[in-house]
């Protein structure tokens, strides 16, 4: 049976596009921006009559290609093209995450890549819905928030200074600002399912000798899906979030795999806890949803960011996986 997928893109595309440049945090980087820090790379971007340098260029440019590859991989496998549908488009158009999409698809992935300033939250319709999906035991949810770094509630500002200054200096990458805070809808949706997850720090996930991606830490025995047979890492994308489950959470969830963070890298409040490890990717436990939940990160569909041949893998056992009734 060839799989259905949908792309939800939980972003507001104006509430992004309309951050004021004159602030510097919790917005996306203008493509100007970032070929400003990262130059000489991305000048094949550098001529404005061809490519909006605003924060609209670096979405339609940068992010959004990212997810390419998983989308024509997906595409040429099952035999049919990837359902893609952003939350609010340019037109300030909602599309909710309701039966009409769902209808259609076998496979869900949400990619909270949404900015937490832009108030994005899965209503109680959209949960009732993605709960009557995951009813369906052939069906297949992937929540994805991306990173949260910066957070400094009830922290004096000297507190706020040193705790953002340290995880800038940990994940050294010098287009994220102090403070950058992404993955409201994921974390609303998880939340209205019984199942609250936070997605805490950037981390700076380690690199093997060779310099690819390490090898994730894989509980195999809770894989029941075979989603990450032939998986040995997942990416090494500069700042990635480690999934810490809330109440119920606890005992609803299970953590799949984990990945080790790069203890060379400056000091983060994470390591100095004695974290070496971060929860990458959670799955539900059976008795929890007929279908299966699973929560990593948002980049677990890029290509753009390191291990794509792993990706690829865990790509072709998500979209073959046999039919479950």
């Amino acid at each position: 049976m060839a799989r259905k997928v949908a792309l939800y893109y939980a972003w507001s595309r104006p509430g992004e596009t309309g951050a004021p440049l004159s602030i510097i945090e919790n917005r996306f980087p203008a493509l100007f921006e970032s070929r400003r820090m990262l130059w000489p790379r991305l000048e094949e971007f550098s001529d404005p009559r061809r490519f909006d340098q605003s924060i609209t260029g670096f979405l339609d440019h940068i992010l959004k290609p990212n997810y390419t590859a998983f989308v024509e991989q997906t595409g040429a496998a099952t035999g049919a093209a990837v359902l893609e549908v952003e939350r609010v488009d340019d037109s300030g158009e909602q599309t909710p995450l309701d039966h009409a999409i769902l209808e259609r698809v076998d496979t869900l992935i949400v990619v909270s890549f949404d900015s937490l300033r832009t108030g994005q939250q899965a209503s109680a319709a959209e949960a009732d819905a993605v709960r009557r999906f995951l009813d369906n035991p052939d069906h297949l949810v992937f929540v994805c928030p991306h990173h949260n770094i910066g957070e400094a509630h009830n922290l004096s500002d000297s507190e706020r200074r040193q705790l953002q200054e340290a995880a800038f200096l940990h994940h050294g990458d010098r287009t994220i600002p102090p403070q950058q805070r992404f993955g409201g809808f994921g974390r609303s949706l998880l939340a209205a399912l019984g199942v609250p997850v936070e997605n805490h720090f950037g981390l700076h996930p380690a690199a093997a000798p060779d310099g690819s991606p390490a090898p994730i830490e894989i509980e195999t025995a809770l894989d029941r899906l075979n989603l990450l047979a032939g998986v040995t890492s997942f990416n090494l994308h500069p700042h990635l979030p480690h999934f810490e489950r809330l109440g119920d959470a606890a005992v609803k969830l299970d953590v799949l795999a984990r990945q080790a963070i790069d203890l060379t890298a400056p000091p983060h409040p994470c390591v100095e806890a004695g974290h070496t490890t971060f929860d990458a990717l959670l799955q539900s436990r059976p008795e929890t949803f007929a279908g299966d939940l699973l929560i990593g990160d948002a980049t677990l569909w890029s290509s753009t960011a390191g291990g794509l041949d792993s990706l690829r893998r865990f790509w072709t056992n998500i979209v073959e996986r046999p039919a479950r009734s």
